[in-house]
């Protein structure tokens, strides 16, 4: 008997048809003589309407409130789960986040797990029930307030319950049957992959993968959980996400376990690049400009600075953050202006950033070369460039970015025979 923990997306919990659909898989594997703890997301896109509606009674909806609001949706997912479990003639409990002992700071909206005391959920495991908890919220023991995880919190929420009740593994369900080498929406002869290293699905969620959210791969590596990604419309294995030294559950059946030279291709649209020009190319400019980025809450992403014009004295920091944190940091840039003396701010919310990702690039030459060979022959413009030891990521014009992507994957000999199957067309 192992003790696994599942869980849902929006998609697999849409409907009534999906609810039954997971209630049974749910049911079966407790037949297998497994315990059985659940996470669940709200009901297809609940979430999004509940956020526009509360934009439509108010325009700066309360933090505190809009968390009350939020979290209702994975509270209607979880008992109409175990309602639909009871009907199949098995015992099954729901719990909110903070029932289920998910313990959170004081952020609303993006709060953080700082312990789980799932005594509650050890009770109900105990006594042969199949225990349902409503994923992306926690409490908060200060205030005594619910709070919620950001978006990912569910992802987030089954890994943490993992680790708290020692989980053999985490199953996390979407719409498509694993990981992929890419975006099987952008390029449908991504190939599906056996095993990933965290690291590299950390990289890869970090620049646009969707189907893992990167705080639950983060949280899974810190706790040493092994994720299983899967498709809740489809009985076939998936990808483990395997952290250092974590043994691939499918070695035994004589699974090759060499590694590829690079994992996977990944896309992100929602960038946006600031370019702080006529810069007095002197010590401490670029430390007084990124002082003022950080007090606006912006999170910087690429960095690349022009070599100074010799006739002015001066030079160009470009640099990406997200496109909903470009207005205020070009507000905040804007008010320093005089004093930090740049001539003038530039914005382009119209790129794309392609990265590719792969362990083995710490060991194989010539992987820089490929992309750029891949990029050049189609066309494809390249406006920033940085790396890490298994990635490479450049910007690009957002209207560039799908062709440059199937470009690149064929590029590195990563297209399937056969195209990905994605169930239900989110990826979540």
């Amino acid at each position: 008997m192992a003790l696994i923990v599942q869980k849902y997306g929006g998609s697999s919990v849409a409907d009534a048809e999906s609810i039954k659909r997971v209630a049974k898989r749910i049911v079966d594997t407790r037949r297998a003589g497994h315990d059985v703890v659940v996470a669940v997301s709200a009901m297809g896109d609940t979430t999004d309407e509940l956020l526009e509606l509360a934009h439509e009674v108010a325009p700066l909806p309360a933090p505190r409130e809009l968390d009350m609001l939020l979290s209702s949706g994975e509270r209607i997912s979880m008992a109409l789960l175990a309602m639909t479990i009871h009907s199949m003639g098995f015992e099954a409990r729901s719990f909110t986040g903070s029932q289920a002992g998910m313990i959170t700071d004081s952020h609303h909206g993006k709060a953080r797990i700082v312990d789980v005391t799932p005594i509650r959920l050890r009770e109900a495991l105990d006594e042969g029930a199949i225990v349902i908890v409503a994923g992306f919220q926690g409490f908060n023991r200060d205030t005594r307030d619910i709070t919620t995880l950001g978006r990912g919190g569910s992802d987030t929420t089954a890994v943490a319950l993992a680790a708290a009740l020692k989980a053999d593994v985490c199953e996390i369900y979407s719409d498509v049957d694993g990981i992929y080498t890419a975006d099987p929406r952008v390029i449908p002869r991504a190939q599906k992959l056996d095993h990933i290293s965290s690291e590299e699905m950390l990289e890869l969620a970090a620049n646009g993968a969707k189907v893992l959210y990167i705080r639950a791969v983060e949280y899974a590596r810190r706790h040493g959980v092994i994720i299983h990604a899967r498709s809740t419309f489809s009985s076939s294995e998936g990808t483990y996400v395997l952290g250092t030294g974590m043994k691939n559950p499918r070695e035994s059946e004589g699974a090759v376990m060499e590694e590829p030279i690079v994992a996977g291709v990944a896309t992100d649209v929602t960038q946006a690049k600031i370019t702080v020009a006529g810069v007095p190319d002197v010590p401490g400019k670029a430390a007084e400009i990124f002082k003022i980025v950080s007090k606006a809450g912006a999170n910087v992403d690429m960095i690349v600075q022009n070599v100074s014009a010799a006739t002015t004295g001066r030079t160009d920091i470009s640099f990406t953050v997200p496109k909903a944190d470009a207005s205020t940091t070009l507000k905040a840039l804007a008010a320093e202006q005089t004093e930090v003396g740049f001539e003038n701010l530039l914005h382009d919310d119209q790129i794309g950033k392609l990265s590719v990702v792969g362990a083995g690039m710490r060991t194989h030459s010539g992987v820089s070369s490929i992309l750029f060979q891949a990029l050049s022959a189609s066309g494809i413009n390249i406006e920033m460039i940085s790396t890490s030891e298994i990635r490479i990521s450049v910007v690009l014009r957002g209207t560039d970015l799908a062709d440059a992507a199937r470009s690149v994957h064929a590029a590195y000999g990563l297209d399937s025979e056969i195209e990905a199957i994605v169930h239900a067309g989110t990826g979540r």
